[in-house]
């Protein structure tokens, strides 16, 4: 059996960049050649049902264990891209032996000039490696478990396309955050924003009066925001206004914005803030329009109360395994929240991976390996379906 290790070697060195510029699905063809890949390593270990789509969505099926198959079906869910803010191009893993506090560790890092990408391949690997154990041992209790790649996820399409009549789960988990021990269950509300502004253009030797520079407006339309809730200056709970792209010239300018806050009113005052600033400087000069796009909302109105037992079986894995829990808030979001709000409740789950979307990233193997074992434990708990409830019972 692959041990995770060498999974996770092997989906890094496919470029999988997602393209926020590209209208196609997925973004770029090249996630399908890791779909491919990940379909055929499903059908290679056992699972049943193991399909890619057109959009480049995978899917597969482990069946369940003897005596769990009326328990409720189980969806694990990673995704396939890597961020656009850096390489993901021609990745260069490198292990290195770090001593820390809590032992030697066996260090995977880039070697400066890409990404790594165990955002989120690591939990790709992580999800794999669980499903061939789970195949090759009997022993190990587990509903039916669903197991799906999605692509795009990084530019805020990971479920645009899914097909949740292949899912079909009572309940999921996806795979992708930081340190082993995040039990993720809030997020961010979240929205996009394009501001667009139309100048008029003179020879600068004959523009007095007559000229209206969009870059000088666009810029002034920045300074009507808060200048202290920007990401680099917020933390916790805090939300912000982030000014993720600009682009243009004297005659025509566009700026992209991301607006998050874990606070559903505050979200909704920050849209209107971006609104007013508009108004505002129609009122001046002329040419400002603002269009506002809903992104993902805070999922713990979809998980909690009904859905704790979830929580509480990622709580109890914890426990038993010596990891103390990390339930803070989510400053970013995942698959799960859009898809708890679709209806299907998804915490989100560590990988242990660290310093995401950039050369500073970094796993380690032991991490990996917690990761997997997190995932069976889980898998176990949930086997006899949630206590309290009708275990035969399917969205």
């Amino acid at each position: 059996m692959i041990d995770v290790c060498e999974r996770f070697l092997k989906y890094v060195s496919f470029d999988t960049q997602s393209d926020d510029d590209s209208e196609s699905c997925p973004s770029t063809e090249k996630q399908k050649i890791l779909g491919a890949f990940l379909r055929d390593e499903l059908m290679s270990i056992g699972a049943a049902d193991a399909y890619m789509d057109e959009n480049g969505y995978v899917y597969g099926t482990i069946p369940a264990s003897s005596g769990a198959e009326t328990a409720p079906v189980l969806a694990f869910l990673s995704h396939m891209d890597t961020s656009p803010a850096a390489s993901g191009r021609d990745v260069h893993p490198v292990i290195s032996h770090e001593d820390r506090p809590e032992g030697t560790l066996d260090i995977i890092h880039t070697d400066g000039t890409t990404l790594l990408g165990a955002d989120d391949k690591a939990g790709i690997a992580e999800i794999m490696t669980m499903a061939d154990r789970l195949l090759h041992d009997p022993d190990l209790p587990h509903p039916e478990l669903r197991i799906i790649f999605t692509p795009d996820e990084e530019i805020g399409r990971g479920v645009d396309r899914i097909d949740m009549s292949r899912v079909n789960a009572a309940y999921a988990f996806t795979v992708d955050g930081g340190e082993v021990g995040e039990l993720s269950y809030e997020c961010f509300n979240a929205a996009g924003a394009k501001v667009t502004v139309r100048g008029d253009s003179y020879h600068p030797g004959d523009s007095y009066g007559k000229m209206k520079n969009a870059i000088l407006i666009a810029q002034e339309f920045n300074t009507m925001l808060p200048p202290e809730e920007i990401p680099a200056k917020t933390r916790g709970r805090e939300g912000f206004y982030h000014l993720d792209a600009i682009r243009g010239d004297v005659s025509f300018c566009e700026m992209n914005y991301i607006i998050r806050d874990h606070d559903k009113t505050r979200f909704e005052e920050r849209k209107e803030k971006m609104r007013e600033a508009a108004r505002a400087m129609n009122d001046k000069y002329g040419g400002v329009c603002v269009e506002l796009t809903d992104s993902y909302a805070n999922m713990i109105g979809d998980i909690l109360p009904e859905h704790a037992f979830l929580l509480d079986a990622v709580r109890s894995v914890y426990n038993e395994m010596g990891i103390t829990p990390d339930e803070s808030p989510i400053r970013g979001g995942t698959d799960g929240a859009r898809l708890s709000s679709m209806g299907l409740p998804c915490p989100n789950l560590g990988t242990g991976g660290h310093d995401f979307h950039g050369p500073h990233e970094w796993i380690s193997v032991q991490s990996m390996e917690k990761a997997v074992e997190v995932l069976v434990r889980v898998a176990a708990k949930l086997a006899e379906g949630p206590k309290g409830k009708d275990s035969g019972s399917r969205p």
